[in-house]
């Protein structure tokens, strides 16, 4: 994936305008197809480098393999259940959402649920419509004194948690990542699962539908619920498991539910929809103006930014990737990618346990990119499809590849103020240590020998390994460069290590072969750094 490259954006469901005009005032070329069939989108994704959706189109394994140049996935909105993540990764596809853009819709939506679920505001409404004047029939209850469960306290549940505080609702909650102190700041009580069941009036989900949250509300849990608790899902749908939600109104176990979303969109079983205590908006959540124009915009801000080489925001799949597009981090990334490589084809294998070592304070928080960009470098050249920070961690797993990071604060001189990166292959005598000078990668040492005057890893390069004392192998390079009609760049040779050398030449370009030159020493390869 050529990051910087983005040229066309197809733009598969209905957006605010803005969306394409930021798009194309970033100079790139938008076609906007809403409502595409399978078949269709599977023919308009072939030439495009980005897809921007919301909910909708199901960015499915096919639909990434026929993307021939797709570089990025776009969602305007938070969920990605709609994309498969994991196909995009194999394939370096990047994948984006917009966290932030629909937050407050949804929420206020949630908000609005409970309300109509203690109030019986539809069902009202829809009966004096019909002509009707049913006081009696529709006894609600006030929220003051309610205990509401916020199950997820991001963004969304955060939201609702603040909100409902204002209608005296006690707010208590669950969340497996925000800590207990921070959910008190927002007034949020944490408690276990197993606590929060029989305490609670009001349910409401903020989490994304995940296997462990895919049923969080069943039939076990239902029971464990104080009789007539109220049920509101305006996440995704199935982490109510919907069964159980029936049988539990059917029972009186539950005694309402606001459903914005279902397991199956549109529903084609009713049942659910048509309970007189069941309340339900065909997924609404975002369907604000305002969210629609904060998502639109958010997401073409952020596909611009990447097409320009400004940076990267709202990644799902690709974190390290973010590090990528800062100017003093893009050379330590080069340099792990070549250490890598020269790791992989001195110890002539890319299966087994490799350590990153992160040495000097500078590089604290490198590991985090720095591991896929060795993974990815020890993976270029295979028979696997092309290797980036996106893929590199899932293809390297799958390649038998295991790399661990560690860090040290301390790296030895003249290297101490910018920092070193040693990878070893464990198991092995191979191990390369680099740093960056400037804004170049360069080696410092490999299997022990060490380079006085460091050695440049860029463009291609011939690294060699002979003994000491035999000059033949750079007069025969010399010779071969003059056939080939190409130039020494630089040359650089390390200590001397059980009497052999190592050598790393810089070239003007790859030689065709080096038949000529093996006679001469113990090992020779070419790479294009």
């Amino acid at each position: 994936m050529a990051l910087g490259k983005l040229q066309k954006v197809l733009i598969s469901e209905s957006l605010d305008p803005c969306c394409r005009e930021i798009l194309q005032a970033g100079g790139l070329r938008v076609q906007e197809k809403p409502g595409l069939s399978k078949e269709e989108l599977l023919r308009e994704i072939r030439d495009c480098d980005g897809l921007i959706v919301r909910s909708a189109t199901k960015v499915t394994a096919e639909v990434l393999e026929a993307a021939e140049r797709l570089q990025v996935v776009g969602r305007a909105g938070t969920g990605v259940d709609n994309v498969d993540v994991e196909a995009a990764t194999r394939k370096g596809v990047l994948v984006m959402n917009t966290p932030t853009g629909n937050s407050l819709s949804a929420a206020e939506l949630t908000c609005g649920m409970i309300l109509c679920l203690a109030r019986q505001i539809p069902q009202a409404a829809a009966s004096m419509k019909e002509g009707k004047w049913d006081r009696k029939k529709y006894m609600g209850m006030e929220l003051n004194g309610k205990t509401l469960a916020v199950l997820g306290l991001g963004r969304i549940g955060r939201e609702v948690a603040t909100r409902m505080q204002a209608f005296g609702m006690k707010t208590i909650g669950y969340d497996p990542i925000i800590t207990p102190d921070v959910s008190a700041t927002f007034g949020v009580e944490q408690l276990p699962l197993e606590q929060i069941w029989p305490r609670c009036d009001f349910i409401t989900v903020h989490t994304p539908l995940l296997p462990s949250t895919t049923g969080l509300l069943n039939d076990s849990t239902f029971a464990k619920c104080r009789r007539g608790v109220q049920v509101v899902n305006c996440a995704r749908g199935g982490i109510v498991d919907e069964g159980a939600l029936l049988r539990a109104l059917q029972s009186g176990q539950c005694g309402g539910a606001a459903l914005d979303v279902f397991t199956q969109e549109p529903p084609k079983d009713r049942d659910l929809v048509n309970h007189p205590n069941v309340i339900s908006c065909p997924h609404l959540g975002a369907s604000t103006r305002e969210a629609q124009s904060r998502c639109g915009k958010e997401i073409a801000m952020q596909i611009v930014d990447m097409a320009t080489g400004k940076g990267l925001s709202g990644v799902v799949n690709g974190q390290a990737l973010s590090k990528a597009f800062a100017p003093q981090t893009k050379p330590w990334i080069s340099l792990a990618r070549a250490l890598g490589t020269v790791l992989c084809t001195a110890g002539k294998q890319v299966q087994g346990s490799v350590q990153v070592c992160t040495l000097g304070t500078p590089l604290k928080e490198a590991g985090s990119y720095l591991t896929p960009a060795v993974a990815a470098g020890m993976l270029a050249g295979g028979t696997q499809k092309e290797v980036t920070l996106v893929n590199a961690t899932l293809l390297a797993q799958e390649a038998g590849l295991k790399v661990t990071t560690t860090h040290s604060d301390v790296a030895p001189e003249p290297d101490s103020s910018t920092g070193l990166v040693q990878v070893s292959l464990q198991g092995s005598p191979h191990q390369v240590t680099g740093t960056v000078q400037g804004s170049t990668p360069v080696l410092r040492q490999i299997n022990g020998a060490t380079f006085k005057q460091p050695a440049p890893l860029c463009g291609p390069v011939l690294i060699y390994r002979a003994k000491a004392s035999n000059c033949s192998a750079l007069a025969t390079l010399a010779g071969l460069l003059s056939k080939a009609g190409a130039q020494l760049l630089s040359y650089h040779s390390s200590s001397t290590v059980a009497g052999e050398q190592w050598s790393v030449v810089g070239l003007s370009a790859p030689l065709s072969s080096l038949g000529e030159l093996k006679p001469h020493v113990t090992e020779a390869f070419q790479l294009h750094l």
